[in-house]
């Protein structure tokens, strides 16, 4: 009993920091006092504390308790705008930074492709992949993969990517951005993803792929965004909202067959 209860513990705690249910200060209650929200031992918060601790989730301080390990962010989205993750890290007091982990050129798959609007010739063209950790108060916040037509890579560099960001890096060589769609999933770390994020495999992501548009509509990149859900999440806030005989929030849609328990939800907002 005592087992299967620390469980339920700790994937209570881990919803609870990810949704930001936390101090302000990333501080959780006290082990007597989560004892007593839980109506369980020390022995078992003690358990489930240190659980999250291995999976990266939280870190212990010395005569000061429990936080959330390295802090949380949460992002406003207002309807028709768009903001970097940068933006909600700066409000914090902190500073992003970003470790390019791999940068060069190849065939991207299908489904970049297509995402790219890349016909003909280009669909077989090679355009330009980097991959980056970003990180605050020297812990991993996401993983990103960047994609980039070849017309428009050629005069970008590994620097570039590193600082201040390919998309800012082509808004100043005159591309600039008129539009981002945003679809936002969920998914968990696998081996790979655990390694750089520094999390055990498993550990629950938010999943936020976004593709830049010109001013007149000509997709010129894309980008995959694997937070760690338990640092940052995404807040919309809706307005004279008339329900109109359904049962959910604007802005959603099914992806895939509703028969499907699977289906990924798109926020189309």
């Amino acid at each position: 009993m005592t087992s299967a209860r620390y469980r339920e513990v700790a994937d209570d705690l881990r919803e609870r920091i990810a949704l930001g249910d936390v101090g302000g200060s990333g501080q959780l209650e006290s082990e007597a006092e989560l004892g007593a929200r839980y109506a369980t031992s020390r022995v078992t918060v003690r358990k489930a504390l240190e659980l999250l601790r291995e999976r990266g989730l939280v870190e212990s301080r010395r005569g000061a308790g429990w936080f959330v390990a390295g802090g949380s962010f949460s992002q406003p989205l207002a309807l028709g705008s768009f903001s970097h993750a940068a933006s909600a890290v700066a409000a914090s007091g902190e500073q992003l930074t970003r470790r390019v982990v791999s940068f060069g050129w190849q065939v991207p798959p299908a489904p970049v492709v297509a995402a790219l609007a890349l016909t003909g010739p280009a669909a077989a063209d090679e355009a330009l992949r980097c991959r980056s950790v970003r990180t605050v108060a020297d812990r991993p916040l996401d993983l990103v993969t960047e994609w980039v037509p070849g017309p428009l890579a050629g005069r970008l560099s590994r620097d570039d990517a590193s600082e201040p960001g390919l998309w800012q890096t082509l808004a100043r060589q005159g591309h600039h951005v008129g539009s981002v769609h945003q679809t936002i999933t969920a998914a968990v770390a696998g081996e790979d993803d655990a390694a750089l994020l520094e999390v055990a495999a498993g550990t629950p992501l938010l999943v936020v792929r976004r593709l830049a548009r010109t001013p007149e509509g000509t997709p010129m990149a894309l980008s995959d965004h694997r937070y760690l859900a338990h640092r940052f999440s995404l807040e919309v806030e809706f307005h004279e909202w008339s329900p109109g005989g359904t049962d959910g929030p604007p802005g959603l849609r099914e992806t895939a067959d509703a028969t499907d328990p699977a289906r990924p939800i798109t926020d189309q907002s």
